[in-house]
């Protein structure tokens, strides 16, 4: 029997009746002592756009599996769920879209007030080949960034090692060693936050 197919458009991550996992890569002065502290630390940036991504892939996809200068430290931050779906529930989409905007002004406008855009990006499976549905990246701004490094953190944790190792079995051909080693991603239940989804064509 064949698996249905997943939606376009779909919000995958870990999460727990409270949190949510999101990853991010950094340099390994912003990375190390993150880890250690459990928050951000004061060189992180609170005036400029953070992004957050839900899905393991697509950061090992963004930071070529820990080895692109200033990511070689990847962090999974586990955030409120409240947080996540203020930034939600606050977000416009990074880009102009004719289905779901009045006009370009007016996207423009939200835009420029919203604390939190929302970018659909081609999820990436072990090889990092581009798969047919999208990957949620959530950027942070002003409030929103501000209100992630010090109020919806709960935990962050070092996961380099295991970027590492899962890449060192997809060299070596082993996929299904590594696919066992994934975070354990599924549909996340939004509620009723709202979310500026594109429709699909």
């Amino acid at each position: 029997m064949t698996a249905p197919a997943r939606p376009q458009y779909e919000i995958r991550a870990q999460h727990t009746d409270t949190t949510v996992t999101v990853y991010q890569a950094y340099t390994p002065a912003i990375g190390l002592p993150a880890t250690r502290d459990g928050r951000f630390p004061d060189v992180w940036k609170r005036d400029r756009m953070t992004w957050i991504k839900p899905s393991f892939l697509w950061m090992m996809y963004r930071c070529g599996w820990a080895m692109k200068e200033g990511q070689e430290t990847v962090l999974a931050v586990e955030i409120t769920r409240e947080g996540f779906d203020w930034a939600l529930g606050n977000a416009e989409l990074s880009h102009y879209a004719r289905r779901v905007h009045p006009d370009r002004a007016a996207w423009q406008r939200n835009l420029r007030r919203a604390p939190a855009r929302v970018q659909w990006d081609p999820e990436r499976g072990l090889r990092l080949d581009r798969l047919p549905y999208r990957s949620l990246q959530l950027g942070l701004s002003g409030e929103a960034a501000r209100r992630y490094a010090d109020e919806w953190t709960v935990s962050i944790r070092d996961v380099t090692p295991l970027a590492r190792h899962v890449h060192e079995l997809v060299r070596a051909g082993r996929l299904d060693e590594a696919a066992a080693l994934l975070p354990k991603e599924s549909p996340y239940p939004r509620g009723g936050a709202p979310l500026p989804v594109e429709a699909a064509a």
